[in-house]
């Protein structure tokens, strides 16, 4: 019975079982053949054949290898070819980027096409960049716009002006094809970063991870060669602040921006030359200011920064008025600003009620000991109002009060010196008051810091004290 039944399959299925027995001949051949399709480009002269891809990565990727270590053919876990210990230039460009590894991967059967050789995409690990500032858009234009599919695995950027280190960015990654495509993130100040660019590139997202910091550009689409058009967004944890900007490589230009948060307000227009110095020139307007942001502020941390201070010019206006139904006791504020090689000069002018306090001079930031000099003076119609703005009574009657005050300060060793006060024209200090007030103003306005020398309190236990 059995033997029927395995007669009755072996006739009937027969046929069958020949072609699956012949399909195990035909696997075996292709997949030989698949072998010795990838073991074969092994035995290739790859140096001999490395100008036509050093000329299609030129042609195709405007990326001209200058020297390279060595070039090999690996076949798995896909077939690729790899350039090790590369130096690459750019047309037009000075910049030169180190790679440690070029991986073109080159489509399946234009391995043994040495003619009409093309990849599917080509790959960077461990590289390196030092450029100008100058230089940063060319890079932009060649590597973030490249319409052919590229990766940077660990790509390191070093920016400068002029020479000088400005930035430093770290172990970006970037692909412009895929899951991932137009994402970058890498580590800048030593914190990660992650940036998402739109299809058109117009819109870029930058997010620096576990700070609070965030902004969006949003690039106007009618760009033209020499200019970069757009808006600003950010958010810096509580602060928002936002503008349009103007940007070409000697330039850049900020308008109708807004900076605001719990303890400022202020819009400004600046205008940043970049080249061939830096020099900035800025108008600010306060429009809300709590003054108690001034007591975390830091001198001595200010000053450690002496190298940034002999590099830019500044030229600032910032004008404060107050609104009508505040209680602030100043009422309109004039300040100008100019630091030039490292040496500030200020003039400023407050209007109280109307009385007019008015105070110029200048600093040497460079310096070990900073001396703010300064030349000031006081007018008032009525002393007895003056007064009054600083809660003291004034028994006599009113006339006019005018005070002129020169001298400087010590900001670090908290120590004034006053040359010269005169009041009214009728009264001008001697030797001796110049010293008891020297000793009552540090006594009483330095008990703390130099910073926290602007207080009511501490004014009005002052002038009562002198009086």
């Amino acid at each position: 019975m059995i033997n029927k039944i395995s007669k009755t399959i072996h006739n009937k299925f027969s046929r069958f079982f020949r072609f699956i027995f012949f399909l195990r001949y035909l696997f075996g051949l292709f997949l030989a053949s698949i072998i010795l399709f990838l073991l074969i480009p092994y035995f290739f002269d790859y140096e001999k054949r490395s100008e036509i891809f050093k000329k299609y990565l030129e042609e195709n990727y405007n990326l001209k290898i200058s020297k390279y270590e060595k070039i090999e053919f690996k076949a798995l876990p896909i077939p690729k070819i790899e350039f090790k210990k590369v130096l690459i230039n750019f047309d037009q460009s000075p910049i030169e980027l180190n790679t440690n590894k070029l991986t073109i991967y080159p489509k399946f059967f234009n391995i043994y096409n040495s003619k009409n050789f093309q990849s599917k995409k080509i790959a960077l690990f461990g590289n390196n960049i030092t450029l100008e500032t100058v230089d940063l858009k060319f890079l932009i234009k060649n590597l973030i716009t490249q319409k052919n599919k590229l990766y940077f695995n660990n790509l390191n950027i070093e920016i400068n002006n002029r020479k000088k280190l400005l930035a430093k960015i770290k172990n970006i990654k970037f692909e412009n094809f895929g899951h991932n495509k137009n994402k970058l993130e890498g580590y800048i100040f030593g914190k990660k970063f992650k940036t998402e660019l739109n299809k058109n590139l117009t819109i870029i997202n930058f997010k620096l991870l576990n700070t609070g910091v965030n902004f969006e550009i949003n690039l106007d689409e009618k760009k033209t060669k020499n200019s970069t058009k757009g808006t600003l967004k950010s958010k810096v944890l509580n602060t928002h602040f936002k503008s349009n900007f103007d940007y070409n490589e000697k330039l850049l230009s900020i308008n109708n921006s807004l900076f605001r948060s719990k303890n400022l307000t202020f819009n400004n227009n600046s205008i940043l030359i970049l080249n061939p110095f830096f020099d900035i020139s800025s108008n600010s307007e306060i429009l809300h200011i709590n003054t108690k942001v001034f007591k975390n502020l830091e001198i001595k941390k200010l000053l450690e920064f002496k190298n940034f201070f002999k590099q830019i010019n500044i030229k600032k206006k910032v004008n404060y008025s107050s609104k009508k139904f505040n209680q602030n006791l100043i009422d309109k504020l004039d300040l100008k600003i100019e630091l030039a090689y490292g040496r500030l000069n200020y003039f400023k002018k407050i209007s109280i009620s109307d009385n007019l306090f008015i105070c110029f001079g200048n600093i040497n930031l460079l310096e070990e000991f900073p001396l703010i000099f300064f030349d000031c003076s006081i007018k008032s119609k009525s002393k007895q109002d003056l007064l009054k703005k600083f809660n003291i009574n004034e028994k006599k009657t009113n006339k006019n009060f005018n005070l002129s005050i020169n001298g400087n300060i010590n900001i670090l060793n908290d120590k004034i010196n006053f040359k010269k006060i005169i009041m009214n024209e009728s009264y001008k200090a001697s030797k001796e008051d110049l010293k008891y007030f020297e000793d009552k103003f540090e006594e009483i306005m330095f008990d703390e810091s130099f910073i926290k020398i602007f207080n009511l309190k501490k004014i009005k236990r002052f002038i009562i004290e002198i009086s």
